[in-house]
């Protein structure tokens, strides 16, 4: 296991980030009682914050060496949040990369330039993963697409393809707990679990991780870090991943192209039928913006 130091630094900031967006990709049915997810689909209409710290500047380090125990455990639950900075970033993903992207291979948001990183969860398929993959390669676009165990022993042939198109298969976990909740151990048994198997069953090895829910804390972002991943978070989601309660066309395709900004990490679920139908239409009007779509690398 990698050694590294950590520099645990509060923040003399007091604001309060009102999510919109959330990451609930699992369902539940009758005739998927054997899903290893035991999650339930997130309330649209709950907020989550991110609160930051209010007490004057501290810092104390200490030489990491394998005790977890020395991490902070609290549960965050991320949210972009609503207020934007004058350079049409938001204001809560930019505070978070300040605040944690300095002490963990975490990203909220990437460079500060016209890029957009897409990415996609894939907690069950919902039979848009492939249109989706079609529009992708049309317009010669990589993304990542984070799976969960289920998906990939259900799946195989779409993860080959995705894999053999050039995207990135991104960790989801094992079975999509909040990662916070559980002990060191059943953290890198979550991810090194689903690592291993697809090692072993397409030859390929994972390096993001995006943790369900997007329930984190210092504790679990250590302890990513130190199985070689990178955690990825996002700095854009909109209400899509119900099924049952998807937005219109017009509605998806004004919203994912209103809240661009530079280097943002798209969150869009394959499950929505929406996100399939104008996705080619976003990516010409980004590019027509001036936008490029990144591929995400290896650090």
């Amino acid at each position: 296991m990698r050694k590294f130091k950590i520099i645990a630094t509060s923040l003399a900031v007091s604001m309060c980030f009102m999510a919109i967006g959330c990451s609930s990709d699992t369902k539940t049915s009758a005739n998927e009682a054997t899903m290893n997810s035991g999650e339930k689909d997130t309330d649209p209409t709950q907020e989550t914050t991110t609160e930051p710290p209010t007490t004057a500047e501290e810092t104390t380090s200490s030489s990491y060496a394998g005790n977890f125990s020395e991490f902070d455990t609290d549960i965050k639950e991320w949210g972009v949040g609503t207020n934007r900075l004058d350079d049409g970033r938001y204001e809560g993903p930019v505070y978070a990369q300040n605040k944690w992207g300095n002490d963990f291979k975490v990203d909220f948001i990437k460079e500060n330039e016209k890029v957009i990183y897409l990415t996609f969860d894939e907690g069950y398929e919902n039979g848009y993963t492939p249109a989706i993959l079609d529009t992708l390669k049309e317009k010669n676009v990589k993304a990542v697409f984070f799976v969960t165990m289920d998906y990939v022993k259900r799946e195989p042939e779409l993860v080959k393809r995705m894999i053999e198109d050039g995207h990135v298969v991104g960790n989801h976990s094992v079975s999509h707990p909040s990662m916070p909740t559980l002990s060191a151990e059943k953290m890198k048994e979550e991810i090194t679990g689903l690592h291993e198997y697809v090692k072993e069953n397409f030859n390929y090895d994972m390096f993001l991780f995006r943790p369900p829910m997007g329930h984190y804390s210092d504790q679990s972002l250590a302890v990513t870090e130190s199985l070689g991943y990178t955690t990825v978070l996002w700095s854009f989601a909109h209400m899509d991943w119900d099924p049952d309660n998807q937005p219109s066309h017009e509605e998806a395709l004004q919203t994912t192209i209103d809240r661009m900004h530079n280097g943002a990490i798209y969150l869009l679920h394959a499950v929505s039928e929406s996100n399939t139908s104008i996705l080619g239409q976003f990516i010409d009007k980004a590019e027509a913006e001036g936008y490029t779509f990144v591929e995400y690398t290896r650090n």
